[in-house]
């Protein structure tokens, strides 16, 4: 199912009762914050800020922050469904692969180019248009007592590659500096930072747009670990199940989402000192701490008539972001099982904050075959920065971390078993000796026998029969017991 834009999905929200209006006077500065987050550890619903402190325009939040939220916002009933579409269609384009049927093939890339971005040359997004920005208008929320200052949260950063002319689109934190400037938090790995090293080498300016809002699977699609050259807004309509329209900018050559609410067009100059960004509350439950980034310069704001403006907070989970990070653990998980068939199931647990745990359960037949997985996930896109993952066996269910554990503390033997590996982590990584490098680990929490070098009998798990299990399920009334 795809939606016109974020302000359609608030109507389904809160026709379903998934939506709280909240008619009394917020304030941005650490309010907001407070009241989301008490909203979001309980499960409540999303947001709508109608009076914010400072601004007349309304602010949405927790919009993604339930499982069956980030569902709807991909159009599906659960987020396994959106999992299972992709692994049809994975299905399908390695049958055909297999048996070279080229005359099938071809329909399929004719349905392909349907996702393929839409482009318009009148949009929403381009109601109003204010040549004198002035960032301090917008809602943007001061999260944390210890932040630098005012975050844009949600931002759909939109860049292109000066040699190739591919457009990217990626989600960085900004901080608000002034009326007409921002922080630019892209990651030393990111598309964004890569692209701001090429614009440097040439000695150019660095052309940037920033939108807000559009369907909520355009937002997400920003978020997902795509590999190079994927295009995000291809992604999002494939999400959405039809075409992303967007409107060139007016101020430079970048396609952004023509039913976002709020556009800020702008450039980034590589000439530039940086300056330093931060602190800022982060997704790990800790403040990332200053740094050096580069300076967005805002030269044009473009909105709706009647916009929203979105927006998220993040800090010790669970929050809003850790259903965002479900849903791409589900989605994104076919994708892996093709790249290694022993892989079974893959649990992010939100206490790992998306990167800094992940747990695997696999279908063991050879020697080496946890130290094959372990080397191929870490060589594998965002999964390098995977602080720890612990490998189980098939028959584990990883989604129940009490039986991962009585695995992990009951199967190892640590020498054998705790596998170090070297190599990037994330930038916000607070505990590595060195900046976005350090140690990873993994735990072979596998069963042993002779072919991992285990001469002694491992004993088996204490399991019911399953003739008992049967008769007491068909007695258990008699017993009184409910």
């Amino acid at each position: 199912m795809a939606y016109k834009n974020i302000q359609e999905f608030m109507k389904l929200l809160e026709s379903r009762g998934e939506l709280k209006r909240i008619h009394a006077e917020v304030d941005p500065y650490l309010e907001i914050t407070e009241i989301c987050d008490r909203v979001s550890k309980s499960g409540g619903p999303a947001l709508l800020f109608e009076k914010v402190k400072g601004s007349q325009f309304p602010v949405l939040i927790n919009a993604f922050g339930s499982y069956e939220r980030m569902a709807l916002a991909l159009g599906a009933k659960s987020l396994e469904e959106k999992a299972g579409e992709l692994e049809e269609l994975m299905d399908w384009g390695f049958s055909q692969a297999r048996k070279l049927d080229i005359a099938s093939f071809f329909p399929k890339l004719k349905w392909a180019r349907l996702f393929f971005p839409s482009r318009v040359n009148k949009a929403p997004c381009q109601e109003i248009v204010d040549y004198d920005p002035d960032l301090t208008k917008l809602p943007v929320l001061t999260c944390w007592p210890g932040d630098g200052g005012p975050f844009f949260t949600l931002p759909m950063v939109f860049t292109i590659d000066p040699d190739t002319g591919n457009q990217n689109m990626g989600m960085y934190r900004m901080q608000r500096f002034d009326k007409t400037s921002t922080g630019m938090h892209w990651h030393h790995h990111k598309d964004g930072a890569h692209y701001f090293q090429k614009y440097r080498k040439r000695g150019e300016k660095m052309p940037v747009a920033v939108a807000f809002g559009d369907d909520p699977a355009v937002t997400y699609a920003a978020t997902a670990p795509l590999p190079e050259g994927i295009s995000e807004l291809f992604f999002a309509g494939y999400l959405r199940g039809k075409p992303v329209e967007t409107v060139k900018c007016l101020t430079c050559d970048i396609q952004v989402p023509a039913n976002a609410e709020f556009v800020l067009e702008g450039y980034v100059d590589p000439a530039e000192a940086l300056r330093k960004e931060g602190p800022f509350g982060d997704h790990t439950g800790y403040y990332s701490l200053c740094d050096d980034y580069p300076v967005f310069h805002v030269t044009c704001i473009t909105r709706k008539k009647k916009p929203v403006y979105p927006a998220t907070i993040v800090g010790q989970p669970p929050m809003e972001d850790c259903y965002m990070a479900k849903a791409t653990e589900r989605i994104f998980l076919p994708l892996l099982k093709r790249m290694a068939p022993e892989i079974q199931d893959m649990n992010l647990p939100l206490e790992g904050v998306f990167h800094n745990c992940a747990i695997i359960s696999i279908e063991k037949r050879y020697p080496g075959q946890v130290h094959k997985v372990l080397n191929m996930l870490w060589g594998l896109g965002q999964m390098m920065y995977t602080k720890m993952i612990i490998v189980v066996d098939a028959d584990v269910d990883v989604q129940n971390l009490s039986t991962v554990m009585w695995k992990v503390f009951n199967n190892i033997d640590a020498q054998r078993d705790l596998i170090f590996s070297q190599g990037p982590l994330d930038t916000l990584d607070h505990a590595s000796p060195r900046p976005r490098f350090g140690t990873r680990l993994g735990v072979d929490a596998t069963r042993k026998g002779p072919l991992d070098g285990h001469e002694r009998e491992w004993p088996d798990d204490i399991v019911m029969s399953d003739e008992i299990v049967r008769r007491v399920d068909e007695r258990w009334k008699e017993f009184g017991l409910d």
